[in-house]
């Protein structure tokens, strides 16, 4: 062949054949997250352990298909002379040094350690049910920069990932999915509260949501305008259950109360007198 038509040919298969080498390796790293994701099935009821693989594959693997985008980009520019510089440059910036030289580029380092702190020690785990600005929902992603949060109407809530590294939430599964979920009835001094505690051991024992850990009624308080505070503590297997539970309890105690023991639902007491008193 003519050098004018053979040199652009041997840079653009030079150039196709290192594409297609990292294409090679992102292809391998999906399949590889694709087997542990198989053997660590999320939709187990206990799934603290998967849970936790998951967090971490993702992180990584994102992290590795960056690097290996960056090292390619690198590469290919390295390939041309006029290109050499940029192509260094972006090499350097692999580097911490690179990294840490002007505020956007520490900001960008702030994300990536924070990444690995999540990733590792796990403040926050994929499935994860936090109380985060106030809204209640799971950890859907985690990225190199962000975190996306289901909020429990579908909605998604975006937060950077230093966010979690400094400042405080809720993760109500960060040990164990199980859960307490307490009602609280405010009602008349003259309700019994041991026919209270047989209904809800009744209503407990017949609902599947129960867990069978705790069951308790308590009076946790007496107010100034005459009535009394009754806690209704129960346990679940996870949020969603408690919460479903809490809302079945709460309807049929009422119901219960309606029923058995109207007299007893809260009064508003108030005390006339006689404006010819003493006369």
């Amino acid at each position: 062949m003519p050098a004018a038509i053979r040199i652009p040919l041997d840079k653009s298969l030079e150039i196709a054949l290192t594409a297609t080498f990292a294409l090679i390796l992102v292809r391998i790293i999906n399949v590889l997250e694709d087997f542990f994701y198989l053997k660590y099935d999320l939709n187990k009821e206990n799934n603290l352990k998967e849970r936790k693989i998951r967090t971490q594959l993702q992180f990584v693997r994102k992290f590795i298909v960056s690097l290996i985008i960056l090292i390619t980009a690198a590469i290919i520019l390295l390939s041309f002379e006029s290109m050499r510089k940029i192509g260094a440059g972006l090499l350097t910036g692999v580097g911490i040094g690179g990294i840490i030289i002007g505020f956007a580029a520490q900001k960008s380092l702030g994300n990536l350690l924070a990444g690995f702190q999540i990733a590792f020690t796990q403040p926050i785990r994929i499935d994860d049910v936090l109380i985060v600005e106030g809204e209640w929902g799971k950890v859907e992603e985690i990225t190199l920069t962000y975190v996306v949060v289901n909020i429990w109407d579908q909605r998604r809530l975006i937060l950077p990932i230093t966010y979690f590294i400094e400042k405080p939430f809720q993760n109500w599964t960060r040990v164990s999915a199980d859960l307490l979920g307490t009602v609280f009835l405010y009602l008349d001094y003259t309700i019994p509260i041991e026919p209270l505690r047989q209904e809800m051991t009744r209503l407990l024992s017949a609902n599947p949501l129960w867990d069978k850990r705790v069951n308790v009624v308590q009076v946790t308080d007496s107010t100034k305008d005459g009535s009394i505070e009754v806690r209704f503590l129960m346990s679940a297997s996870n949020s969603s259950r408690a919460f479903d539970l809490r809302c079945n309890i709460r309807e049929a105690m009422i119901a219960f109360i309606q029923t058995n023991y109207p007299e007893s639902l809260p009064k508003r007491r108030l005390e006339f007198k006689d404006k010819f008193e003493g006369i």
